[in-house]
């Protein structure tokens, strides 16, 4: 776990999977790839194996230690549903997030149909527990079907991060989703996102009452371009009631 992040939208990082493989153009050059190949054949080094995927027990149990309570980002450097991590693996993932309930977790895939299969074979007719945020990532409008599959997924909590945003998404449904979060590419070869691709995201969430988060515009460094959107900052968050009511809170 990193005590600290770069991340806007997150307090703390856990990875008890690093490593992953391309699936989209939201793909194309990932920030975790670009870190962890840095390190390659480094011996001694957490990324030795570079961007391979890469299974850490040792670090299963790892929030357990965390007293504090945070809002923790599982597997920036990975996605923990790629189809290569074992059921068990993930199980015991989803075992420590149910045991150290006092911290909040934002669990973020592009792999939606196998988060939404999972879920539903270890909650049943239930939703995973309300501190357990399960999201999708989606690039462009090509890419919305995972909002499908996150709409009926059995979670409490559902999020979308529009990261990086590569094209306009057009009308999304935005029905029983909780936060979406919108983002620039960054890094040597960073695309540029239109404002208006933004902007069309927001609106839909102020029409839908979903709590809205704009991260960063990018550039060839994540702040290089600032986080504005119309003269402001958006760093809404969704507000989890007891009965499980959510709410868009500043």
């Amino acid at each position: 776990m990193s005590t600290s992040t770069q991340i806007e939208w997150t307090d703390a990082t856990w990875n008890p999977v690093t490593g992953c493989t391309k699936i989209t153009r939201g793909c194309d050059f990932c920030y975790a790839e670009r870190f962890s190949e840095r390190f390659r054949n480094v011996a001694g080094h957490p990324f030795e194996n570079g961007f391979d995927l890469t299974l850490r027990p040792e670090r299963l149990t790892q929030p357990l230690h965390w007293r504090q309570s945070k809002r923790i980002f599982v597997n920036s450097m990975s996605d923990l549903f790629h189809k290569d991590v074992p059921r068990p693996f993930i199980d015991s993932v989803f075992d420590t997030m149910e045991a150290a309930d006092w911290h909040t977790y934002q669990v973020l895939t592009k792999r939606s149909s196998l988060m939404t299969r999972y879920l539903r074979d270890r909650y049943g007719a239930g939703k995973a527990p309300s501190h357990i945020w399960l999201g999708v990532s989606i690039e462009d409008a090509k890419n919305a079907v995972r909002l499908k599959h996150l709409i009926v997924a059995h979670a409490s909590v559902k999020f979308v991060s529009f990261e990086p945003l590569l094209g306009s998404v057009g009308k999304i449904d935005l029905r029983r989703i909780d936060w979406a979060i919108v983002g620039g590419e960054s890094g040597p070869h960073s695309r540029p996102m239109a404002e208006k691709w933004a902007i069309e995201i927001r609106d839909q969430c102020r029409s839908a009452k979903v709590a809205f988060f704009f991260k960063q515009w990018g550039g060839f460094r994540p702040k290089a371009g600032g986080r504005l959107l119309r003269g402001r900052e958006w760093n809404q968050y969704p507000k989890i009631s007891r009965n499980l009511h959510v709410e868009a809170a500043e």
